[in-house]
């Protein structure tokens, strides 16, 4: 009888320890928040940053003023966000908001928490946010 409650006790322990260790790991990273254009107008403060994760290419033939070029494509963007100040606000635009939505994704799990997906840059320029094209 004794065996077999230290068998069903061990049983129990190990159960408990797996059910904690799957809690933690199994965790849902925050969600990337999504924002319009419109909301972006309205909620952007001084010191916010705006990022563009489109190519260098892609950014040259045009791109929201004061936006800064960190390509997520070629890797640029992987290395330069790990130095960014985490207490900031980012927003995050590309062509379409698939890129940016990753990269607003990386951001979040490194421990970033004001992180906004902006989505496509069409959207941004036809919402009226100025842009600039970069002379060839």
């Amino acid at each position: 009888m004794n065996l077999l409650n230290s068998h069903f006790l061990k049983i129990f322990l190990l159960s408990s320890v797996i059910a904690v260790f799957s809690f933690f790991k199994f965790q849902q990273a925050p969600a990337v928040k999504a924002i319009t254009p419109q909301t972006y107008k309205e909620q952007v403060q001084k010191g916010d940053v705006l990022v563009d994760v489109r190519t260098p290419a892609e950014f040259r033939s045009g791109h929201v003023e004061s936006a800064l070029n960190a390509d997520f494509n070629g890797g640029e963007f992987a290395e330069q966000f790990k130095n960014w100040d985490k207490t900031k606000t980012y927003y995050l635009y590309c062509a379409s908001g698939n890129r940016s939505g990753k990269a607003a994704k990386l951001m979040l799990e490194a421990g970033f928490k004001n992180v906004y997906n902006l989505g496509a840059f069409k959207e941004l320029q036809a919402n009226g946010l100025p842009t600039v094209q970069e002379k060839q």
